[in-house]
């Protein structure tokens, strides 16, 4: 149930309508930042180098006002659009290994059945490489030595799992490479481009197991085994294809970068651990399979080089400014590297840096007039739990804000994610509003050690993750941040489920809440469950409680059962489609509000799922929450105006 908002709104903010007008309180304040420079479709987002390192691929908006996919040939401006979607906008795109189609995948109206789609940059053709009708794809994989095959995960045969197969990209024919036995979660190709290891979880007790074969006709076996509180999994092959990298928690807190034999599951070497935190990402090589950095995230990002090659790269592009930088993509010459940077109160930034030279040229910005406005800075802050654990937590306030201001607790999702450190676009709006911006990584979150995770276990609602969100509230107010009369409780998806959790088991917390795709009965969210969720369900029920067969544990941890509690105003906000947080979940809790004439503004997006997409309604929805916290908490607001094309129902 991951706060999808987030993700997507980091690179998605331009102007889809003609701009509202924007007030302001007095001539000595800032002036407000339109919603359509923050939650609008970016100006040029998401750039993919060519295999060859020649041209470009980008997204970006259709004269329609709809994200599509453009394509520019460097040092040229010869930018032309190369789809044509007409509606939902897309969001994910990369490259053919033959240099000549580009992917892209789309769902329908938010149900997350992702189809793959190749657009042919010749004859502007494209085909739907998965065109089954309520299927999704996933574990989409690519291989240079072989350009024209690629291996995509389909729940085709049945819905709970999804075999792998292997489609001929010029033919299009699609035929079944590997079955899943039923409890696979995702595979790994050896450096054949051969299916030989996979990631599974025993449906009884929830550990992982790792399997492996010797080759794609030799029998499965288990490799290793991490027991359920065990964090960890394989991440790839090595280049001997004889041993693999691995992800591990065992002996310690925290994941560790190993290396691992295939044939006995033997530690052969560590190569990258932290005693504090989690491993983040992992940079290989594609072509020679060798470890060249991994980054660690406490506070901020941080790099460690383990690849002498690329110590001078690192070196330089350090020097771009003071955020954090990654590496987005690289031409098979390894030549030209597409690296992506982000400060906390600016645009996100898309460089292509040439190693010969050691310099970094600027390719675009997201949103470059957001370069016009007074951005907040982010502030990373430990608040420490009742119980003495620490809370990374990020902290976002209005510039020059002096005393007392209203705070919006805004609350990841997941709940199995986490906050960090960068531009992000609702804290920059709350901020800019006059309010607070508070992001609390309770435990639960992710990267933080296996202890702080399963301290999460069970503890839903009434239990220690809320308790972290009420503490962090507690601390801003003792801190002389937070006007005590003046908060709000925000959040999607697990936010949403914690921002009723909030209203109804601490309702003197509170001034008022905003629900987004949030659970409201746990009981109901388990029995809607997508059906390819069966594989992992267990670890749901070790993690979160037996909702379904502890009536009593369930309705204590609900928030519907309790709504009685709620005392001040609420916005639910719900995509009609959403395959994660099913409808009925918005759709009994605003009963039962309703049935006991408690005030709550219910608003379903129709053509929407787990969260909004289109800009249309992205921009409907932040009207709506715009002018409603500037009623309960007193900040300033831009008036909420009617979108043209956005689904919008307020029922």
């Amino acid at each position: 149930m991951q706060k999808n908002a987030k993700g997507l709104l980091l690179a998605l903010a331009a102007v889809l309508m003609a701009v509202a007008p924007v007030f302001s309180v007095s001539a000595d304040t800032e002036p407000l930042i339109p919603r359509q420079i923050l939650f609008g479709n970016p100006v040029k987002a998401s750039p993919r180098i060519s295999p060859d390192g020649t041209r470009l691929a980008y997204l970006a908006p259709s004269d329609k006002g709809v994200l599509n996919v453009w394509l520019r040939t460097i040092g040229k401006q010869d930018d032309a659009q190369v789809t044509n979607d007409t509606h939902r906008g897309i969001r994910i795109h990369f490259w053919a290994e033959d240099g000549k189609h580009i992917f892209y995948v789309q769902d329908l109206g938010g149900d997350e059945n992702w189809h793959v789609y190749s657009v042919d940059l010749e004859t502007k053709q494209v085909r739907d490489l998965t065109p089954y009708q309520g299927v999704r794809a996933a574990n989409i994989m690519l291989d240079k030595k072989f350009p024209q095959q690629m291996l995509v995960g389909l729940n085709l045969r049945d819905r709970r799992v999804f075999d792998m197969y292997r489609v001929d990209l010029e033919t299009g024919a699609v035929v079944p490479d590997t079955q899943n036995p039923g409890d696979v979660l995702g595979w790994v190709t050896d450096p054949e481009f051969q299916i030989r290891a996979c990631q599974a979880q025993n449906p009884r007790d929830a550990s992982t197991v790792v399997r492996v074969r010797d080759n794609r006709d030799a029998p499965w076996r288990d490799l290793a085994i991490l027991p359920f509180g065990e964090n960890g999994g394989v991440v790839d092959f090595a280049a001997d294809g004889k041993s693999l990298y691995f992800t591990t928690s065992m002996g310690a807190d925290t994941t560790r970068l190993v290396r691992i034999d295939a044939a006995t599951g033997k530690e052969l070497e560590t190569i990258a651990r932290d005693p504090k935190v989690d491993l983040g990402d992992a940079i290989i090589h594609p072509d020679t399979k060798k470890v060249q950095a991994v980054g660690f995230s406490y506070l901020k990002n941080e790099w460690r080089v383990l690849d002498p090659a690329i110590r001078e790269d690192f070196a330089a592009l350090a020097k771009l400014g003071r955020g954090e930088f990654y590496l987005g993509g690289r031409d098979r010459a390894d030549k030209t590297w597409l690296i992506v940077y982000q400060v906390d109160d600016g645009p996100v930034a898309w460089y292509a840096y040439d190693r010969p030279t050691k310099k970094a040229e600027l390719l675009f910005v997201n949103q470059p007039d957001l370069a016009t406005y007074k951005l907040a800075k982010m502030e990373p802050v430990v608040i420490k739990a009742r119980d003495g654990f620490q809370l990374v937590s990020y902290l976002t306030l209005p510039p020059g804000a002096k005393g007392r201001v209203p705070l919006v607790l805004n609350v990841h999702g997941g709940p199995w994610g986490r906050d960090g450190w960068g531009f992000d676009p609702e804290a920059q709006w709350l901020a800019n509003r006059g309010y607070a911006c508070l992001q609390v990584n309770f435990r639960g979150s992710t990267g933080f050690g296996k202890k702080f995770l399963h301290a999460g276990d069970m503890q839903w609602g009434v239990g220690s993750m809320q308790h972290d969100l009420t503490d962090a509230v507690k601390w801003a107010v003792a801190k002389g941040i937070a006007d005590p009369k003046k908060i709000c409780i925000y959040g999607g998806s697990y936010g949403g489920y914690a921002t009723l959790a909030g209203l109804v088991f601490t309702p003197e917390l509170y001034a008022c809440g905003v629900d987004i795709v949030g659970p409201s009965n746990v009981k109901t969210l388990f029995q809607a469950m997508p059906a390819y969720w069966a594989p992992f369900k267990r670890q749901f029920v070790l993690q979160v409680g037996d909702v379904e067969n502890d009536e009593a544990f369930n309705r204590k941890i609900s928030p519907l059962f309790h709504a009685e509690n709620i005392r001040v105003p609420l916005i639910v906000a719900q995509g009609a489609n959403d395959p994660r947080v099913n409808i009925r979940e918005a759709d009994q809790i605003v009963k039962a509000m309703r049935d006991k004439n408690l005030p709550v503004t219910y608003v379903v997006y129709t053509d929407e799922g787990h969260g909004f997409a289109r800009p249309n309604n992205r921009l409907d929805f932040y009207g709506r929450v715009d002018e409603f916290l500037a009623k309960q908490l007193g900040g300033r607001f831009q008036p909420w105006e009617k979108i043209e094309g956005t689904s919008a129902e307020v029922r």
